[in-house]
């Protein structure tokens, strides 16, 4: 069979009626983007884009320079497209908006531009994440509060995995799908269309570093994982922990699996440590759409209604009937299951 590139996808979607041809623009574009964002980190010391950039991002973490490279990139591919009414981003405060010289579109894109990135300097996997939203009517200078829209308005999501391949996965709400750059030709072409997640699993990822933070639901489910055979679950688990979430979410999305990062008493104050709109929602869309399942640990993550652009949340992703006993105990603690 002949392989199918990004662009002949995107083609049949078109046809399909799933996506108009702005939103096709506006995949292409990114993708490109993402290629060029490989292309640096694949230089690591060769190209001068180690270590600390010495500025910090809006939540006051520091940048890499890797961050503040990918960035730009990603702002620059996607100014002159005429896809766009403006664009996001987790390195910044506010919106950035279309150049007035440049022609807009009718798409919002949020993204961050290098996921991951504290393990740049030791050659870990890190990627990209964006995601895709309708701009409202009749908003010609769109402002913070017009992004603001839940997840299950998103109109399409991705991550790009830069690794020992370069894979971008992709979703329009109609299945979730993967693809490969060949370097020898420069496309991404499609290595698997229709993903689906596991229902169960018997691997979970969690930074355990934080045990002695977390509420009590999320000690007695973890405390069940670890007991094994011998304990409630009555199996044994295996866990891993790339401190990556696209690196993670890619396993899961791969294999099956859990994906855990749940309030603690250090982040309790700001609500969790994942953005909702750059990485929870996104994520959240593309597992869902493979037959996984995505909560806070009390609801699911895509019926959020974000209060601010760079708003965080607890986040329980992956393999359906996994999280969805995680997310009983919590709610079962709370007294909400009557």
């Amino acid at each position: 069979m002949k392989p199918v590139s990004l662009i002949q996808f995107l083609i049949e979607e078109r046809r399909a009626g799933n996506i108009n041809a702005e939103l096709s623009l506006l995949i292409e574009v990114v993708a490109r983007a993402c290629k060029r964002i490989g292309v640096a980190t694949g230089k690591g010391a060769l190209g001068g884009v180690l270590g600390e950039a010495g500025t910090g991002n809006i939540q006051g973490e520091a940048q890499k320079k890797l961050d503040v490279i990918s960035n730009e990139i990603l702002l620059e591919a996607n100014a002159w497209g005429g896809h766009l009414a403006a664009c996001a981003s987790e390195e910044m405060e506010d919106p950035q908006q279309i150049p007035d010289g440049y022609p807009k579109g009718q798409h919002l894109l949020l993204f961050d531009p290098l996921d991951g990135s504290s393990n740049i300097d030791v050659n870990i996997s890190v990627g990209t994440i964006f995601s895709v939203l309708r701009c409202p009517d009749g908003v010609t200078e769109p402002k913070a509060e017009h992004f603001l829209q839940p997840g299950t308005t998103q109109l399409a999501a991705g991550y790009v995995v830069y690794g020992p391949s370069t894979v971008l996965v992709l979703t329009f709400g109609y299945g979730t799908h993967e693809f490969t750059l060949d370097r020898e030709v420069g496309s991404f072409i499609l290595s698997r269309r229709g993903i689906r997640i596991p229902e169960a699993t018997a691997e979970f990822a969690i930074n355990m570093s934080n045990q002695r933070h977390w509420q009590a639901p999320m000690q007695r489910y973890v405390g069940e994982l670890l007991a094994g055979k011998e304990g409630p679950r009555g199996k044994d688990f295996n866990m891993r922990w790339v401190a990556s979430m696209v690196a993670d979410v890619h396993r899961i999305v791969t294999r099956g699996g859990v994906f855990y990062y749940p309030l603690d008493a250090k982040i309790e104050k700001q609500g969790g440590k994942l953005r909702l709109m750059y990485e929870a929602n996104p994520m959240a869309f593309i597992v869902e759409q493979a037959g996984g399942a995505a909560t806070t640990g009390r609801q699911r993550i895509m019926e959020l209604q974000p209060g601010g652009l760079h708003q965080r949340v607890p986040v329980f992703l992956g393999s359906k009937a996994e999280v969805e006993v995680a997310t009983h105990y919590h709610l079962e603690a709370d007294g909400a299951l009557g």
